[in-house]
């Protein structure tokens, strides 16, 4: 047997049933692993003998990959076990790769007919730059692969797969995935959702602000936007450095109905689920709490608390991380409650990754509805492009296109109608405030316009920004006649990867 296995160091208070001091030799099994200085997150990987690779026990500590944000470290420490499997079938170990057994690798993982699960370039690409840190780190030369070498990277890697839907195609989904309608448009009979409220008015902040799912997914009650514009429409407020990609602290925009939805959540299922919580006690048995004691405005806000064992401590808002602020609490009528704004049934912080969960079983919800029987039964794999059209399909990360597109067109229809900017107009507008794709990538947090354009806005980066409106169906008068739902309907038609209710509501008649 060649077969390598990885085990994940668990967060404090969720080791689960722990072996009884001694076995191994080990007293205290937490306190080994804090001791030997691994971290939550941390993968450890044992050999087929059964025994772990200190090797990469030191690789997994080093400045190198401890620098990693957790998620790449879930990534990467994936990749790496099916390439110890393939090289301890050689008879090989890591440190002992060639540069042929890369290439016989990514033979099979990418090329080999007989693989039934080949990966797509993109999958490669990032598995090159895992391998490349490790060998790199290793001292294994010459480098068996190296992200940076033209030959060793994919040429068919796409930089981004996501899909955009259009407002109303988001509403299609929420209201059958989420609301539980039927396709007539009402709520299904027994229909019931204790996270009804919750689940909506967080996609609906996302498709307002454009917020990552970590960035949306981690805020704290008091960071939801309260300062409003000047016309009311939207509030702004800022997200913190330590929950962004770029880790830089930006200002973000909400519209006054998202924020109210999420408002409406806090004083409804929210309050209810703390309520329960604290009814039974559950704050009390937690193995980490800092009991917010101020907070401080300004530039530069800071978060002060006092924890269970009476130790004070505080940090910059900006500097906390998305798991220091699961412990942060806030002290309420009836005592403790989570100042993390997302809270699951139980009562407790709800970590941004779990948010996928919720958007794939709306997706299945709308398959359920939406498809025959007879078209849920044969394999997503296998399904025909027309049967996958009947159905919207969206991830946390589709809401941030989506908002990015609507944003794109709205700006346009703004600078080309409502303003009724001429060329030179335009051109001074741009040179003061910029054009609307810089405005977009501005709102994303983007630090280069190419990324919003390449990544973000591929359906229509191909386009210029004049063209968008130009087809607009008109009176004899000549004045516009299509609304943005047109607009967004027209190019649903006209590009790839918009989704937009007019076609699912055709493939599903």
């Amino acid at each position: 047997m060649s077969e390598w296995h990885v085990v994940w160091v668990p967060d404090p208070g969720r080791w689960g049933s722990l072996p009884r001091d001694g076995v191994l030799g080990v007293q205290n099994l937490p306190e080994a692993v804090v001791r030997i200085g691994l971290l939550p997150g941390d993968p450890v990987y044992i050999g087929p003998d059964g025994a772990v690779d200190r090797d990469f026990l030191d690789f997994v500590r080093s400045e190198v990959f401890r620098n990693l944000e957790r998620e790449t470290k879930r990534n990467y420490g994936t990749d790496y076990r099916p390439l110890l499997t393939f090289l301890s079938s050689r008879g090989a170990s890591w440190r002992e790769a060639t540069p042929q057994d890369l290439a016989d690798y990514r033979h099979w993982r990418c090329d080999a007919p007989e693989n039934p699960g080949r990966i797509s370039g993109t999958k490669w690409n990032r598995e090159a730059a895992a391998f490349t840190k490790l060998f790199k780190w290793g001292k294994v030369y010459p480098l068996p692969v190296d992200v940076s070498r033209r030959e060793d990277r994919a040429a068919d890697s796409v930089s981004s797969r996501v899909s955009w839907l259009t407002p109303r195609t988001w509403g299609l989904w929420s209201d059958v995935g989420l609301r539980g309608h039927t396709r007539a448009g009402v709520a299904a009979p027994g229909w019931e959702s204790r996270t009804e409220i919750r689940n909506t008015s967080f996609v609906q902040l996302l498709l307002s602000s454009g917020l990552r799912r970590q960035e949306g997914g981690s805020l704290l009650t008091f960071e939801l936007p309260t300062q409003q514009l000047r016309h009311g429409r939207y509030l702004h407020g800022r997200i913190a450095g330590a929950v962004t990609r770029s880790k830089n602290t930006r200002t973000f925009y909400a519209s006054v109905d998202a924020v109210g939805q999420v408002e409406a959540y806090i004083q409804s299922e929210r309050a209810w689920a703390v309520q329960r919580a604290q009814g039974q006690g559950t704050y009390d048995r937690l193995p980490m709490m800092r009991l917010i004691t101020k907070v401080t405005r300004g530039l530069k806000p800071k978060v002060e608390w006092v924890d269970a064992n009476g130790v004070v401590g505080g940090q910059e808002l900006s500097q906390l991380g998305w798991r220091e602020r699961q412990w942060l609490f806030l002290e309420g009528p009836d005592g403790p409650e989570p100042a993390w704004l997302w809270l699951t049934e139980q009562g407790l912080p709800m970590a941004p990754d779990r948010w996928n969960g919720v958007f794939r079983m709306a997706n299945l919800r709308c398959e359920e509805v939406l498809l025959t029987e007879e078209e849920r039964k044969i394999d997503r794999g296998f399904r025909l492009a027309e049967v996958r059209g009947k159905t919207p399909y969206a991830t946390p990360h589709s809401a941030r296109h989506s908002m990015a597109l609507f944003m794109l067109i709205l700006l346009n229809e703004l600078f080309e109608s409502r303003y009724g900017l001429t060329k030179a107009d335009r051109r001074d507008f741009a040179l003061l405030f910029g054009d609307p794709w810089w405005l977009v990538k501005t709102i994303l947090g983007h630090a280069d316009v190419e990324t919003t354009k390449r990544h973000y806005l591929a359906p229509v980066s191909h386009l210029q920004l004049e063209s968008i409106l130009a087809a607009a169906e008109t009176t004899d008068e000549g004045e516009d006649t299509e609304d943005l739902n047109g607009v967004f309907a027209r190019l649903a038609r006209e590009t790839a990867g918009i989704q937009d209710i007019d076609s699912l509501l055709e493939a599903a008649s």
